[in-house]
């Protein structure tokens, strides 16, 4: 019967066939399941064979923590060289986007606060 290894809701593209690639090289039967439409499903990678879940989770644990290591060491030498997103970074790039976003969060608050202050205000009057 088989097993789920890894849902892939945002898992990129190139994750997921590098896992596929890897239980393969492995010799663990594996198959990749297409998400469903309209996304309800987000597709996942199965073994065939549920004893070979151990392993595969051995396997996809050592993996994981090699990409977590390139991916801080890509961020590290992005930030070092001046190229990683800040919020200065993006207020620069698109001031208008993000006074957009702030004006908007502080709509939302006021819509959703004003009830707690109509309340209060009547409780105290």
């Amino acid at each position: 019967m088989s097993r789920l290894l890894l849902n892939l809701r945002h898992v990129p593209d190139d994750e997921a066939e590098e896992v596929h690639a890897l239980m393969r090289r492995h010799g663990i039967a594996c198959y990749i399941t297409p998400p469903g439409p309209f996304r309800i499903s987000a597709g996942g990678i199965w073994l065939k064979h549920r004893e070979d879940y151990p392993r595969a989770r051995e396997l996809m644990d050592d993996y994981q923590q090699e990409r977590r290591e390139k991916a801080r060491e890509a961020w590290r030498q992005a930030r070092e060289s001046g190229q990683a997103d800040t919020l200065w970074s993006n207020i620069v790039r698109r001031p208008l986007t993000v006074l957009l976003a702030v004006v908007a969060s502080i709509f939302i608050l006021l819509v959703l606060f004003a009830p707690l202050v109509v309340f209060f205000r009547l409780a105290a009057g």
